[in-house]
């Protein structure tokens, strides 16, 4: 699996999955705040099953061509 998910992304993710995670123990105490593992889960490993299949890659390119996150 090679990284898809850009920096920036990836920290978004991870903050927008454990506030999502976070209803299931705060506010409305829905299982559905388990739906907040995938964004927190694909932040964590930095790869995006979605965009794997549609081609799309947020790393972008470093200095000098060299790419900033992905290996």
């Amino acid at each position: 699996m090679k990284k898809n998910i850009g920096n920036i992304e990836r920290i978004v993710r991870i903050v927008a999955g454990l506030a999502i995670l976070s209803l299931t123990m705060i506010g409305p105490h829905s299982l559905w705040g388990l739906l907040g593992v995938v964004p927190l889960l694909t932040g964590l490993v930095g790869w995006c099953p979605p965009y794997a299949l549609l081609g799309i890659n947020t790393c972008g390119k470093g200095e000098a061509g060299k790419k900033s996150c992905c290996a």
